[in-house]
């Protein structure tokens, strides 16, 4: 079993530097011995450490941590009264930090709503990436984008499938603000009939004493 590991661990590792691009060198036997060894580039190693390593931008995930409850409102279309929103949802970080994962669970039109997401900073696109499911839809959201110090605000765009609208690749637009330790605002955007953008839903979170 653990030969079987150690293969599978050394047949990924082969297949994350050849998808990221780095180099590796293929050295041949000397005349008399068999067999071909395949050594990996020591710069090419060191970048690919500093790519794969968490590092300044992965703290700001830290802000989210803990167990939080939330209140907020959503929009079916632009033109829909809000309908209320209460639940909790539990943050944590990750294979070392790497990641944000949250799971929240509320009632939800009469039913009980629960989605998980992951949210991490990417290295090598210089962005944080999010992918979002839950359990009143099929599909996986997905979207990216920048956190700005100064306002404390996590600004990502992707795009998901509607099974309101039916459209396949629906945009998205979501801000994730910091008010303090303790309380944070998520927003999120998207394109009614008109074409035009409008919100969606809003979210406030406080963390649990």
């Amino acid at each position: 079993m653990k030969s079987l590991r150690a293969a599978l661990t050394l047949t990924l590792l082969f297949m994350t530097f050849r998808s990221a691009g780095y180099a590796v060198d293929e050295v041949h036997p000397s005349p008399g011995t068999s067999g071909d060894t395949t050594v990996m580039d020591p710069v090419m190693m060191e970048k690919m450490k500093l790519l794969t390593t968490p590092g300044e931008p992965h703290k700001v995930l830290e802000t989210f941590v803990g167990n939080w409850t939330y209140t907020g409102k959503f929009w079916m279309n632009p033109e829909a009264v809000a309908e209320d929103m209460t639940g909790t949802i539990t943050n944590t970080l990750i294979f070392g930090g790497r990641f944000l994962k949250q799971e929240i669970e509320g009632p939800w039109m009469g039913e009980t709503f629960q989605g998980i997401g992951y949210t991490g900073y990417d290295n090598v696109k210089g962005e944080y990436v999010s992918a979002w499911v839950d359990s009143v839809g099929t599909g996986i959201m997905t979207s990216s984008g920048q956190y700005d110090a100064a306002t404390k605000t996590l600004t990502q765009s992707g795009s998901n499938s509607c099974p309101m609208t039916g459209d396949k690749a629906r945009p998205g637009r979501s801000t994730w603000t910091v008010i303090d330790a303790n309380h944070n605002t998520y927003t999120s955007y998207t394109v009614g009939p008109d074409g035009n953008e409008y919100k969606a839903m809003e979210i406030q979170y406080s963390r649990m004493p």
